[in-house]
C-alpha cells in the first residue's frame, strides 16, 4: 500500500495568496449576495463603493474562508455561502455598509453580514452600523464639544471690555448731546 499524498494545486494556492494580499490591506469586510443584479448595476454600485474607499470583489468561497483562516480573522463562513461579494474597505466601513443597504432598497443586492476590525456582524446589526455617523462625523462633533467650553469663555473675556467700551460711548455721546 502506497501512502496517500495530498496534491496542492498551485494556481489555487496563488489565487488564495491573492485573496489574503487583497484582505490585508483592509480591516473591514461587508458580505453581499449580488444575485440578481444587472451590469449596469453592479457597474454603478462599483463606483459608488470605490468612491468611498472600498472595493467590490466576488470571490470564490472556500478560497476565501481559507485566507481568512490564515489571515487569524474571526469566523465568517456563515456568510460565505452562496453567490457572495465582498466589499473590502480600507478606510471607515460604515459609509459603505450604508451605500450597500441603500442600493439594497432598489436593486436585488442583500447584505449577509460584515467584519469591522474584530467585530463579527449579521446582516439586521450590520444594517444598524450603517444608520451611525461616520468616523468623521463623531470626529467633528467630539471637536465641536471640546471647543465649545472654550470658545464661551472669550466671549465671556471678551464681553466684560465690550460693555465697558459702549457705556463709554453712551457717556460720551450723553456729554454731547448737554
Amino acid at each position: 500500500m502506497s501512502d496517500y499524498q495530498t496534491r496542492v494545486n498551485a494556481a489555487k494556492v496563488a489565487a488564495v495568496d491573492s485573496l489574503k494580499e487583497r484582505f490585508s490591506q483592509a480591516n473591514d469586510y461587508v458580505f453581499a449576495n449580488y444575485r440578481g443584479l444587472t451590469v449596469g448595476q453592479i457597474t454603478k454600485l462599483r463606483t459608488q463603493l470605490r468612491e468611498s474607499g472600498a472595493d467590490f470583489r466576488v470571490v470564490k468561497n472556500s478560497y476565501a474562508k481559507i485566507a481568512f483562516q490564515e489571515m487569524e480573522k474571526p469566523d465568517v463562513s456563515e456568510y460565505l455561502t452562496g453567490p457572495t461579494a465582498i466589499a473590502i474597505s480600507s478606510r471607515d466601513s460604515s459609509p459603505v455598509v450604508k451605500i450597500l443597504v441603500d442600493f439594497a432598497k432598489e436593486a436585488p443586492v442583500e447584505v449577509k453580514g460584515a467584519l469591522v476590525g474584530t467585530m463579527v456582524y449579521d446582516a439586521k446589526q450590520a444594517e444598524a452600523f450603517s444608520k451611525l455617523p461616520s468616523r468623521d462625523a463623531l470626529l467633528a462633533q467630539l471637536m465641536s464639544v471640546m471647543q465649545a467650553p472654550l470658545q464661551n469663555f472669550v466671549y465671556a473675556l471678551n464681553g466684560v471690555p465690550t460693555k465697558m467700551v459702549r457705556v463709554l460711548q453712551a457717556v460720551a455721546d450723553k456729554k454731547n448731546e448737554g
